[in-house]
């Protein structure tokens, strides 16, 4: 049975862990363990999912609970993937700020997931880089 759990009071070591067993590892700094951490503690909505003491997946938030929900990160261990434990997540962000939206960049092996789980498509969103500057 799947618990789920709110807040971002996590072992560091073992959320890495799980990214890269959910592939999103691969678009994830998990190599710089205090980038990760930041992105850890400054998120202000963190969902996440347990099989007993194994993580098995997480969503990672910031949301003002009024207007708007940028869900950053839906990860789901491979092994448990197909299980529903994603939607679950995606619908327990959705409840601790029922008057926001929730707004998501999916990542290119999810694309077609979202309209099935009843997301639309907003062909506007931007994006600026770290590295990249405003133009003057």
């Amino acid at each position: 049975m799947i618990e789920y759990r709110t807040g971002n009071n996590l072992d560091i070591d073992q959320v890495i862990e799980m990214y890269v067993a959910s592939t999103l590892g691969e678009r994830r700094p998990v190599a710089d363990r205090d980038r990760m951490s930041d992105m850890l503690r400054n998120a202000n909505l963190v969902i996440t999912a347990w099989d007993g003491d194994i993580l098995v997946g997480i969503s990672r938030s910031m949301t003002d609970f009024a207007y708007a929900t940028y869900l950053s990160d839906l990860a789901v261990r491979e092994t448990h993937q197909r299980l529903g434990i994603g939607k679950e997540l995606m619908r327990r962000t959705q409840a601790a700020a029922p008057r926001a939206s929730v707004i998501l960049l999916a990542a290119p092996k999810a694309v077609n997931y979202y309209p099935h789980v009843g997301f639309t498509q907003h062909n506007s969103a931007w994006v600026l880089a770290p590295t990249a500057s405003i133009v003057p």
